[in-house]
């Protein structure tokens, strides 16, 4: 009986903060908590008794995202048709994690200790799933050798710098380019 209760009680907070983040997609990180509290179908008591603060809620969302986005690799290339082939798909869910982040990372920079922990959870979840993607893709011959994660990931964050602020810039399509030139040349 614990044990449905504690996995009931994960489904509903992975819901919430699910809905939490689709809020912020669609209103920005100030969404009424109503809002999302409507999306995820509970009461606005449930987001504050999870969640005293909208930081402490924000912090969550931006974890969670992590934590999908780390999930997703291993299992992409397990079910993968190749590992370039999962290398992109991951790629394109960073993309997703990226342009949907922004202003979630502007609200937390303003505590710079707390955001420096977040990046470095950041960095400690992906980097090891990006190196491990691109690792098999080297080993496959489908990609050059030397592509280091870290540099990748930079250049694919860079890439979506400003996707959300002007509508005519297409950072998927930059980023598609940029996973394309790794391709081991013939």
């Amino acid at each position: 009986m614990e044990r449905s209760r504690r996995a009931d009680a994960r489904r509903n907070e992975e819901s919430l903060l699910e809905a939490a983040a689709a809020a912020f997609v669609a209103s920005g990180v100030e969404a009424p908590v109503r809002d999302i509290a409507a999306r995820a179908g509970v009461g606005t008591g449930t987001i504050y008794r999870h969640f005293p603060t909208r930081a402490d809620l924000i912090i969550a969302v931006y974890r969670h995202q992590v934590d999908a986005c780390a999930e997703a690799g291993p299992a992409l290339l397990a079910g993968g048709a190749t590992p370039h082939t999962a290398l992109a798909r991951w790629i394109d869910l960073f993309v997703d994690f990226l342009v949907t982040k922004h202003g979630l990372a502007a609200v937390l920079q303003s505590d710079n200790a707390g955001f420096e922990t977040l990046h470095a959870y950041f960095l400690d979840r992906l980097l090891p799933v990006c190196a491990e993607l691109l690792d098999a893709a080297a080993a496959a011959g489908e990609i050059r050798s030397d592509v280091e994660a870290y540099a990748l990931m930079r250049g694919v964050g860079n890439l979506c710098i400003g996707a959300d602020s002007d509508p005519r810039y297409d950072a998927r399509r930059l980023v598609g380019l940029l996973v394309a030139g790794l391709r081991q040349a013939d």
